[in-house]
């Protein structure tokens, strides 16, 4: 396989493989990746699984014709990729082995030997020049091993990621990218999101144009699409809206209570119910599920005054990989002395920030009235949100709604009759009550000051506190003018047309401006109230908590000047021009303050 001019693949595809790492089933196979750089200095990329030496050092012959490697860049020492070190440097005696000083030492562990008179040691930016291909070293560790490297060709602008974006599956089978991802995501890499983090961070610096990764398919169109699935999972964020239960029934009773359960939730508005048998479906796909979607339900018997053995694995699986950032509800079952609810609350008590439901279910053997209605009301609080969100079933004359207004930080959404605007604000107010009133303040040199003057109607969503920074981003640091921030994102509109986020928020409120106050650099929009809608329960975001828990700490490392206090944008010079506008946030001298 031809990637560029220069580089070529030379990996192989395993069907024989029916569980990978002895415990993930693999009905599509595996690919272990290996790639070739050709220029004045030859390099591979890793090698691969001991059942492929002959089929692989064919495929690098072929590749080659007459010329010898310069050197074997080892990413990362799992067996499947450097299983045929020693093979490749008895086929090319001259080749000079590239690595982290763990790998070399993982080396001596595994072949006897670190290779010591043929190797060079590399770490963070550290480079090796192959002639016009120049390549950058950044460590990885703990993604998903401590000695692992990945590695940066400018050149053609490749990132050769290791086991990141990497997938099951074998590259000759055609199939969905995100699910098998997922799956190897959660189930190998997905305690160490923290390190994924922080790599995402560094790779944020490079032009990637193509991503080789050790495992799938090269990847060299829509990166931002597998960035930004990344982000979220090694972020323990929300990928996709909808209930996962996950539940285990000796005698068909729990079942029961589940089916029921999804219907209600269906019923409700639920734009996704996944039910999983943890006896029967594969595990991996189950815990898959539960760090995708935003809620999960629990059910289980109480067994032997514990809980029924498939629900501690996969409690276990969840614990393991920092399951955090959930709403979860119990389902618990038992004929003379339910402890499933206790015992499984208690399994989770080491998690982050999991908001479990006021309303739990205890069925005593099978479901009665009073557990039928408890089913109903855990129905009812799991789907308030979209309920909410539907314009068929909301309440939309919820005046709860206001109370939701503090000084926190909201996204103000309107249409300028050809696209979806939405911009951060953080001064909406109730300034009265009888007529119910809310004022606005908009900067005017935002695009949305334009537009709502024009057209005399807005959106005001109140972020939750699980709002992350890239909503900040999208909404603060871009103007409407420009770009359609609402690109690529399924919307949801209320009454008066315009749009209301369909995540992030506790309730959002249509105003109608029925009068303007001109404050100079600012525009006061007073507004009736025309629709009021409370989304959810979670707390709203106040401005205290997007500085102290989501906006990055800046990089003030070694510069001297004044930072803003809204986004983090850095000035250096020694005085702050009194009319400076942030060029990210668009704030002014006021919102700066001088680097400590």
């Amino acid at each position: 396989m031809k990637i560029t001019n220069d580089i070529r693949y030379v990996g192989v595809n395993d069907h024989k493989i029916d569980l990978f790492e002895g415990q993930y089933k693999v009905p599509n196979g595996m690919a272990y990746n290996s790639y070739v750089i050709m220029d004045e200095k030859v390099a591979v990329m890793d090698t691969v699984d001991r059942n492929f030496t002959h089929e692989w050092l064919d495929n690098l012959a072929g590749v080659l014709g007459n010329r010898k490697p310069d050197y074997l860049i080892v990413q990362h020492m799992e067996p499947d990729h450097s299983a045929n070190i020693v093979n490749f440097l008895i086929a090319y005696p001259d080749a000079v082995v590239v690595s982290s000083d763990k790998a070399l030492k993982m080396m001596l562990n595994f072949f006897g030997s670190d290779f010591s008179d043929r190797r060079i040691v590399v770490g963070d930016n550290d480079t090796l020049a192959l002639g016009k291909h120049m390549l950058t070293f950044v460590t990885a560790p703990m993604v998903h091993w401590p000695e692992v490297i990945v590695t940066y060709d400018s050149a053609d602008k490749v990132l050769f990621s290791a086991d990141g974006f990497g997938k099951f599956g074998a590259l000759d089978i055609d199939e969905d990218w995100d699910c098998e991802a997922r799956r190897y995501y959660f189930g190998i890499v997905g305690k160490y999101g923290a390190q994924v983090q922080t790599l995402l961070k560094k790779a944020s610096t490079l032009d990637i144009e193509i991503i080789c990764p050790l495992h799938g398919p090269v990847l060299s169109e829509n990166l931002g699409h597998y960035l930004s699935l990344y982000d979220t999972w090694s972020s323990y964020g929300t990928e996709s809206e909808g209930i996962v239960i996950a539940y285990t029934s000796v005698y068909g009773n729990t079942k029961k209570a589940v089916e029921l359960l999804a219907e209600k939730l269906k019923a409700n508005g639920c734009p996704k119910v996944v039910v999983t048998d943890l006896a029967r479906d594969d595990m991996a796909e189950a815990v898959e599920d539960a760090f995708r979607y935003g809620k999960i339900v629990l059910a289980t018997t109480t067994y032997n005054a514990d809980i029924f053995p498939f629900m501690r694995e996969f409690i276990n699986n969840l614990t393991e990989r920092g399951f955090r950032n959930k709403t979860v509800g119990l389902i618990e079952n038992g004929s003379w002395a339910p402890l499933a609810a206790k015992v499984m609350k208690r399994m989770l008590d080491g998690c982050k920030n999991l908001t479990f439901t006021d309303a739990n279910v205890r069925i005593t053997s099978a479901l009665n009235d009073d557990s039928k209605a408890q089913i109903d009301a855990m129905a009812a609080e799991l789907t308030k949100e979209y309920v909410a969100q539907n314009g068929n079933t909301a309440n939309k004359n919820d005046m709860t709604a206001l109370f939701k207004i503090g000084y926190g930080l909201y996204v103000v959404t309107s249409n300028d009759g050809k696209k979806d605007n939405g911009l951060i604000v953080n001064t909406v107010t109730q300034v009265t009550n009888t007529p119910n009133r809310i004022a606005v303040c908009i900067n005017k040199q935002n695009y949305s000051h334009h537009i709502i003057k024009q057209t005399g109607v807005m959106n005001v969503n109140c972020l939750s506190v699980d709002a992350p920074f890239s909503v900040f981003q999208s909404f603060g640091f871009r103007s409407g003018r420009n770009v359609d921030k609402f690109d690529d994102i399924k919307v949801l509109r209320s009454d008066n047309g315009l749009v209301f986020l369909p995540q992030y928020i506790n309730a959002f409120m249509s105003l109608k401006v029925e009068r303007y106050v001109d404050l100079d650099t600012h525009g006061m929009f007073i507004c009736s109230v025309t629709e009021a809608r409370v989304i959810s329960e979670r707390e709203t975001m106040t401005y205290t908590f997007y500085q102290e828990n989501v906006k990055p700490k800046p990089k003030t490392e070694g510069k001297k000047g004044f930072v803003c206090k809204i986004c983090g944008y850095v000035y250096e010079g020694e005085e702050l021009p009194e009319d400076i506008i942030c060029p990210l946030c668009k704030h002014g001298a006021a919102d700066f303050e001088p680097i400590k």
